[in-house]
């Protein structure tokens, strides 16, 4: 899955990344819009392949991003505590699709990240939950099959592709690390 995140783009600089993105990797792996509802919506009436939009516990409730894009489309939650995982467990089923679990670790990605859970703290946070839980936040390759062993569904990572001096190869080798 690839997520498209720019916190300061204007709505259609973020609308065209989104289409751009969508058109080169759409048809392979799902693409998914951060916090825009909107961008998603547009994105998805000028018939870009967009799959889903992720929010975070300021951004519109899961139940109305849920009836604003309908019941075919991805939709991802943050969650750092468990009030936030308890607090989703009560949503009508089918109102997410994941939660994004973390941070993990301090990431530069997102200066106010909440308090680092760790692997075994996230372990502990996700143990109970129904829901897939990807980790986020400072994960790097090493981190990977620790995660795996946590619960973690999938883990979501930046600096470990977009930082590395050969991003392909970064993703390959993280992807492998996975599926180990």
């Amino acid at each position: 899955m690839v997520q498209v995140r720019d916190k300061e783009a204007s709505a259609r600089d973020l609308l065209n990344l989104l289409v751009t993105v969508a058109d080169s990797v759409g048809a392979k792996v799902p693409v998914l819009v951060d916090d825009r509802v909107d961008i998603f919506l547009a994105a998805r009436a000028a018939g870009a392949q967009v799959a889903g939009v992720h929010v975070g516990q300021s951004d519109l409730p899961a139940h109305s991003v849920r009836a604003l894009v309908g019941p075919e489309t991805i939709v991802g939650l943050s969650a750092a505590t468990s009030t936030e995982i308890e607090t989703a467990h009560r949503l009508p089923e089918g109102t997410v699709d994941y939660l994004g679990v973390g941070a993990i670790f301090a990431t530069a990605t997102k200066p106010d990240h909440p308090e680092p859970l760790g692997i075994s703290g996230f372990g502990a946070l996700t143990a109970s939950c129904s829901l897939p839980c990807v980790a986020i936040g400072g994960i790097s390759g090493a981190d990977i099959r620790p995660l795996r062993d946590a619960g973690a569904a999938g883990v979501a990572v930046v600096s470990a592709v977009c930082a590395a001096d050969d991003p392909r190869s970064a993703a390959e080798a993280l992807k492998a690390e996975w599926c180990s």
